[in-house]
């Protein structure tokens, strides 16, 4: 059986949630990774009334449509960044930002990223997508020199924050699919595998895989998959294009906004950029995913009404089954 086939609300969440299941519906969607913002899924609710639950598997029935994950990105960035700033304050619930004391918000988004997992159990979905923050991304930039001490203090710090929200996800069935990208604990291949290695490779912890963030920094999106292929829990498809080579565009952005023609790359529609989906898609088959493919829609460039369906069409034709899949398929059916 092909594996599902979802939107990722996150960049939706401006819409009302039954808007945005009309729409996926329409476009022929088979699910959702719903975020939890918005007025699309609150965990506090989801995690402690049954009747929450109820209304929401209720709106996707009537639409067709089925929950594969959730995601909190927004909370999980919270748990272990430093500082703690304005930038926070503008993506938080007030309930998580609080009086802004930067502790006080870490220890409140930890707690909802507890109530996430609750939440997916009652929904009847095994795995929650997001970030963890990360207390030592502020010295990537290398200089001034950060210590062996200081990187490693930062590992520390992590694993001391998320063993005990994984315990959670453990307890409730759960496994939490986090999403290698800048900014993050885990941002590249040698920073996934220190990550890995701080939390004793539990098993709670596994990866959301989106090649995106790989393109840009000039990583193997394939490779990655066939060195982690026992924690891909979830897969996230976002295209990534290179605007780098006139000798102007650089990796890091400049601090330009999405979209404009002199940064070094940008999100773009899925089957627009620089992902070699055919090799990818063939891997995931080879490491034997079954799970959803999840279209995260982020290009500044291109209207989402338009882009959405135009990328669910293009996944739909890469997103074949292995071959033994396809032909255990073929010859299940009795005359």
């Amino acid at each position: 059986m092909a594996r599902p086939i979802t939107l990722f609300t996150g960049q939706w969440a401006d819409l009302p949630f039954e808007e945005m299941c009309k729409l996926a519906s329409g476009w022929g969607y088979d699910g959702l990774e719903i975020a939890c913002w918005g007025d699309h899924l609150d965990p506090w609710q989801a995690a402690e009334d049954d009747s929450y639950v109820k209304a929401k598997l209720d709106l996707l029935e009537k639409y067709g449509l089925k929950v594969y994950a959730i995601s909190n990105h927004l909370k999980g960035q919270a748990v272990c960044d430093d500082p703690i700033d304005q930038r926070h304050k503008d993506i938080l619930s007030s309930r998580i930002w609080g009086d802004g004391d930067p502790e006080g918000v870490r220890q409140r988004a930890a707690e909802e990223m507890k109530m996430t997992a609750r939440a997916a159990k009652n929904l009847g979905v095994d795995v929650v997508v997001g970030f963890t923050g990360s207390s030592i991304w502020k010295y990537v930039a290398m200089f001034p020199p950060a210590t062996a001490e200081m990187v490693a203090a930062g590992y520390r710090d992590f694993a001391d924050r998320w063993n005990p929200i994984l315990d959670v996800f453990d307890e409730c069935g759960v496994k939490f699919a986090h999403e290698v990208h800048p900014s993050e604990i885990a941002y590249d291949y040698w920073t996934t595998v220190a990550t890995m290695e701080a939390i004793g490779h539990r098993e709670a912890f596994g990866l959301n895989w989106d090649p995106s963030h790989f393109v840009w920094q000039d990583l193997d999106p394939v490779g990655f998959l066939w060195d982690f292929k026992d924690r891909i829990y979830h897969v996230d498809c976002k295209d990534a294009k290179r605007q780098v080579g006139n000798g102007r565009n650089g990796r890091l952005g400049s601090h330009l906004p999405w979209a404009d023609p002199r940064r070094g790359w940008d999100f773009v529609s899925t089957g627009h950029g620089d992902v070699p989906w055919e090799q990818c898609f063939r891997m995931l088959n080879t490491i034997g995913y079954t799970g959803p493919i999840s279209i995260e829609w982020e290009d500044a460039g291109m209207d989402r009404l338009l882009g959405a369906p135009e990328a669910l069409e293009f996944v739909r034709r890469l997103a074949f089954d292995a071959p033994e899949a396809a032909f255990d398929a073929a010859f299940s059916t009795s005359d």
